[in-house]
């Protein structure tokens, strides 16, 4: 019955007239949706001064109801769909737990120990945040990481893959193509346009993958048939790689505790109740989201096993539903990736407009609109540089992150006022170094297999540590 299902398609043979209407309905709604936000956008800048407005901007003057917190915050997590797809293709079940299960503890971690901790310092960003918890220098120094942290590159690259199913082409012309459309409407109508169309993206994204496992389930039969025609190490919680590699995820999930876009809506939340409750909510809806994308692509897998692993789950969802809904499924793929680009286009182009720019350029509306143009330009270079591997993207930017900068925040949230300012500065740079060099160099035995995410955690608590230590002998 599935012998039909091809590993290779020209995608427009299998939509039908229907199905492109329903796709360009979805994104003539999202269109309609930034321009609301651009309308009420407008609207406060009439109203306010020119700091006001930059607040409305880039927190929404501290307005975003829980509804809405939940529906910009989910739907900004999930740009990697043909990552995390890839993922499970090649691993199984792997996916759910090094893309999933780390990150849930990572969100509740975040809902109740460090939401009420950050609420008092009324910060618009995480660098901020930092300068009102460590010092200036931190904050610079933080704002470095974010800058990379929220690096878009992932989501052009797939941008640009979904772009080249459909319309064919170098893969660098639609990641180009794609990622002018994002930064035009990401600069055009500010946070509150970013979060508008999320909230549409978000009941597009959400139904979409759970249509696709739906009629798999339907159309070849539930977990038996993934069990008999899967290899084993699909089941398996480590795929096959070893525990080490598995927890290396688990540490890049952990810098969820700093990634911006996380603390950006908890800042923008109208309150602390309903920051925290919208993250359990979130997590909720991750989950079944997980469930969802996990076995799609483990039944793409199981028909169509010589797919090219990068594009197999959408090779696989148009050849499965009916028409219309592959439309909206396409959509809703679509929809996935934008909403996290665009969130991530316009809080790069914050940290270099308002955490990193010259006291005299700060707050500038102008400038920001600059900051996110220059994003979208490294975003395509960077790309290039990591020739559309996604995963290779996620490792590499996430794991400085994390050994960097994770620690020195945690222990500044557990132990408020006792880390300086230099303190953190010397930590992170001695982490960024040894990460650096540890990732570059051919590594002795029987260290050859040691991630430089360990390497990176372990040089950032020396550091942080002797650094107390020396200053309490000065004292002394």
């Amino acid at each position: 019955m599935y012998k039909n299902i091809l590993p290779k398609i020209d995608f427009w043979n299998f939509l039908s007239p229907l199905d492109v209407i329903v796709f360009f309905l979805v994104l003539a709604i999202t269109g309609a949706s930034v321009l609301y936000g651009q309308h009420l956008k407008t609207k406060a800048l009439k109203k306010g001064s020119e700091k006001e407005s930059f607040l409305d901007m880039l927190v929404l003057g501290r307005q975003l109801t829980m509804p809405m917190f939940i529906a910009t915050l989910v739907a900004t997590w999930y740009g990697g769909i043909f990552g995390v797809t890839e993922i499970a293709f090649n691993y199984g079940i792997y996916n759910f737990v090094t893309q999933g299960v780390f990150w849930y503890v990572a969100y509740i971690i975040f809902a109740f120990f460090i939401i009420h901790k950050i609420a008092p310092y009324k910060a618009v960003t995480l660098p901020d945040l930092v300068e009102k918890m460590f010092g200036p220098n931190s904050a610079k120094l933080t704002g470095v990481f974010n800058f990379f942290n929220v690096l878009p590159v992932a989501y052009t690259i797939s941008l640009g893959l979904f772009l080249q199913l459909l319309f064919g082409g170098e893969l660098i012309a639609n990641i180009a193509m794609g990622t002018t459309f994002v930064v035009l409407y990401s600069m055009w109508g500010g946070f509150r346009a970013v979060v508008f169309s999320d909230i549409i993206q978000f009941f597009v994204m959400v139904s979409g993958v759970f249509l696709i496992l739906l009629f798999s389930v339907m159309t070849f039969g539930g977990l038996d048939f993934l069990q008999a025609n899967l290899p084993a190490k699909h089941f398996s919680v480590t795929g096959g790689n070893s525990i080490a590699t598995t927890l290396v995820w688990g540490f890049i999930a952990m810098s969820t505790l700093v990634d911006p876009n996380f603390y950006q809506r908890c800042f923008a939340a109208v309150n602390e109740r309903a920051a925290k409750r919208g993250i359990l909510i979130s997590t909720f809806i991750w989950f079944c989201f997980d469930i969802c994308t996990t076995f799609g692509a483990m039944y793409a897998r199981a028909i169509i096993p010589t797919a090219e692993s990068k594009h197999a789950y959408m090779t696989y969802a148009v050849q499965i539903l009916p028409d219309g809904l592959k439309g909206f499924v396409l959509a809703g793929i679509l929809a996935t990736i934008l909403s996290t680009m665009d969130s991530y286009l316009f809080l790069a182009g914050t940290t270099l407009s308002y955490d990193l720019a010259p006291k005299k350029w700060k707050g500038k509306v102008k400038f920001h609109h600059l900051g996110i143009i220059l994003v979208g330009v490294i975003s395509i270079c960077v790309s290039i540089v990591f020739k559309g591997d996604i995963k290779a993207v996620w490792k590499t930017l996430g794991s400085f992150s994390a050994s960097c900068l994770l620690l020195p925040v945690v222990y500044g949230h557990i132990f408020p006022r006792r880390i300086k300012d230099n303190q953190f500065v010397f930590s992170c740079l001695l982490g960024v170094i040894t990460t650096a060099i540890w990732r570059n160099i051919e590594r002795p035995a029987p260290f050859n297999n040691v991630d430089e995410l360990y390497i990176g955690i372990l040089t950032t608590s020396l550091g942080l540590t002797f650094y107390h230590l020396l200053n309490r002998k000065k004292e002394a």
